[in-house]
């Protein structure tokens, strides 16, 4: 038994660390290693909008040009300098890594898969851009390999979706949602804390909406205020939510209570860029905020799923 007497849990973490669920099922550490496939988002390129999401830093399009391979060995490099391992995940991370012909989306799938020392891959993507053929390969693929797709939600209120120009709906996810869930794929979905005109109690309630489909993972993030995106201007207008540490941690806290011990909840903060970052300033202090969580936990005597 874990020393927090969680029981998805091998130390003191009192919810399902993404961490523990890889060693559970590898048998030991594996890391994940972002890269920039160059893939481009239709909410960019105009077929549903233009300039991306109101936190998107890359508006105008992909930004790397380094190959896939010459990325992961290069970010892997950095990461070994952390954790010692032989095996790791490939995250297609940014913008829509299924918005491509399904031939383009078959090479870069397979290269990825191909490098060495990977033993998964995870794409990251929004609800309204896999088609039949790009489905019908992730289907394909996670029956071979360790595969997760990533799907951009952030809320469940579709006023909130227009607002932060998401270009999709809450609706739009569900069917996406439920055609992967079909075909045996993992599904991670990723929410924001913090948007615009959003209450303390939308926040948990779009949490709890989410949490109740049981996806196998969720991540929570808070909505960064970066410099040159369309946020900054919000913010510098007075209409973001702004949340101390202690109140964000509280919040964490009832959202970990709400989502059923089963699910893998793969991050609760971000990494946002210090040199770009205006708010909130706190949040640079990653591993002192995540200890604020184990703590809070603790002294709630609380669990991840109690209240699910």
């Amino acid at each position: 038994m874990a020393r927090s007497g969680f029981m998805y849990s091998d130390d003191n973490k009192r919810y399902h660390t993404q961490s523990y669920h890889l060693k559970s099922t590898f048998g030991k550490k594996v890391v994940k290693v972002p890269v920039d496939a160059g893939f481009s988002c239709p909410n960019i390129d105009g077929t549903v909008g233009c300039g991306g999401c109101i936190f998107c830093l890359d508006g105008s399009g992909p930004n790397s040009r380094l190959s896939i391979e010459e990325q992961y060995f290069q970010n892997r490099e950095g990461l070994l300098k952390k954790w010692q391992t032989d095996a790791f995940i490939i995250y297609l991370q940014t913008h829509s890594n299924t918005y491509a012909p399904d031939t383009v989306l078959e090479e870069i799938y397979r290269s990825a898969l191909s490098l060495e020392g990977v033993v998964g891959l995870t794409v990251a993507t929004r609800p309204d851009c896999i088609s039949d053929g790009a489905l019908s390969i992730l289907e394909g693929l996670s029956k071979k390999t360790y595969l997760t797709v990533e799907l951009g939600l952030q809320s469940i209120f579709n006023k909130t979706l227009e607002t932060i120009n998401r270009g999709h709906t809450y609706e739009d996810f569900l069917v996406c949602y439920n055609r992967l869930r079909e075909r045996g794929i993992r599904v991670a979905v990723h929410m924001i804390n913090g948007l615009p005109d959003e209450s303390v109690d939308m926040m948990l309630e779009s949490v709890s909406t989410v949490a109740s489909l049981k996806p196998f993972a969720m991540k929570l993030h808070l909505l960064y205020v970066e410099r040159g995106t369309a946020v900054e201007r919000m913010w510098r207008d007075g209409k973001l939510p702004y949340f101390e540490r202690d109140e964000y941690v509280s919040l964490l806290c009832d959202e970990i209570e709400r989502i059923p011990a089963e699910v893998v909840i793969e991050r609760l903060t971000g990494d946002g860029r210090a040199d770009i970052l205006l708010s909130p300033l706190w949040t640079v202090k990653k591993f002192a905020f995540l200890d604020e969580i184990d703590k809070e936990l603790e002294r709630r005597g609380s669990f991840q799923g109690i209240k699910a």
